[in-house]
């Protein structure tokens, strides 16, 4: 029996919401039910539009002010479960065990999707360390693709020409510098116009962690130091749109192939490796170094700013555009 709709799920009901497509094409491209797509959208839009997020938190609202305490939400349940997979033991086998120990009690059972589901409910870094135990070819929660980060934010054909002229500080592209397969990496951020950079540390290239470590690094920053981000179409970079939302910024994607579009950022990126050439281990980078490294690159002055640093054009008072 299918679960609750997870936030990947609403993800994707907004983009095709969005989009204009029926209930019965979301329905569809979902493998879920008409309707649920229909209860979905009917308890969750707010003046017709559908979001993502709010959608996931009403729903998670809901849920906490049920009268009925869900299975996980007892603690003898909840405990036990917890002390099983420390265990390694699967979430089958917990179950079967709880059933073995109470008969003739239902309300101590828990089925093995319950487990699975409250997992995949976790924070990210608790539901990273429960799945570390679970056996690679066991039962899992099926995976669905990362949704086109281009099919929800406009291609950056549509970017307005304030920003394609630097006219102005805040419009941001983004990227990332990357180790070895496995040993993390990078996010780059650099102003357009005054080449100001933004450096933060992630341990792979998942989706939720490249989203949340830029929201977090610009949330640092003014609301007048921040109008856009432009990005290329890496996977990493799917949930990126959800920044729009978050911090009320335009997001804008490159086209597939076009480095060219995003030179700025890809100049920036070759500054950066002369600190932390290919074939770096991030895992031996700490969070102190990489900040280092973005202040040495913000107060090196630069030829196109008249030899001003990054520093000192981007936290100037003015915003007049000092460079081609």
């Amino acid at each position: 029996m299918a679960g609750h709709l997870t936030l990947e799920e609403r993800d994707r009901i907004a983009q095709l919401h969005h989009r204009g497509a029926d209930q019965q094409e979301i329905a569809r491209a979902l493998g879920r039910s008409v309707s649920t797509v229909s209860r979905e959208l009917s308890r969750n839009c707010t003046n017709g539009e559908y979001l993502a997020a709010q959608a996931q938190e009403h729903s998670h609202r809901r849920r906490r002010e049920r009268p009925l305490q869900r299975k996980m939400d007892r603690p003898e349940i909840n405990e036990f479960v917890r002390r099983g997979l420390a265990g390694y033991w699967s979430p089958d086998q917990i179950a079967g065990r709880l059933e073995q120990q109470h008969p003739d009690d239902p309300a101590q059972s828990v089925s093995p999707q319950t487990i699975y589901t409250w997992i995949e409910e976790r924070p990210l870094e608790e539901r990273d360390h429960w799945r570390r135990f679970l056996r690679r070819r066991g039962k899992r929660p099926r995976r669905r693709p990362p949704p086109d980060p281009a099919a929800s934010a406009a291609r950056i054909g549509n970017r307005p020409e304030v920003i394609e002229a630097r006219e102005r500080l805040g419009d941001f592209e983004g990227d990332t510098v990357l180790g070895p397969p496995g040993t993390g990496g990078l996010v780059t951020l650099v102003d357009r116009q005054s080449r100001f950079t933004i450096l933060a540390k992630v341990a792979n290239k998942e989706a939720d962690r490249v989203h949340d470590k830029i929201k977090n690094r610009m949330k640092e920053l003014e609301d007048d130091q921040r109008h856009s981000l432009t990005f290329d179409n890496g996977t990493e970079f799917a949930r990126c749109y959800l920044l729009e939302s978050h911090l009320g910024v335009g997001v804008y994607f490159a086209e597939p192939g076009c480095p060219h579009q995003r030179g700025t950022n890809e100049n920036t990126n070759g500054l950066v490796r002369q600190f932390f050439p290919k074939g770096t281990d991030f895992r031996d980078i700490t969070h102190p170094e990489v900040r280092h490294v973005e202040n040495l690159l913000n107060d090196r002055p630069r030829a196109c700013l008249g030899y001003r640093t990054p520093n000192e054009v981007f936290h100037a008072k003015s915003s007049r555009s000092d460079c081609d």
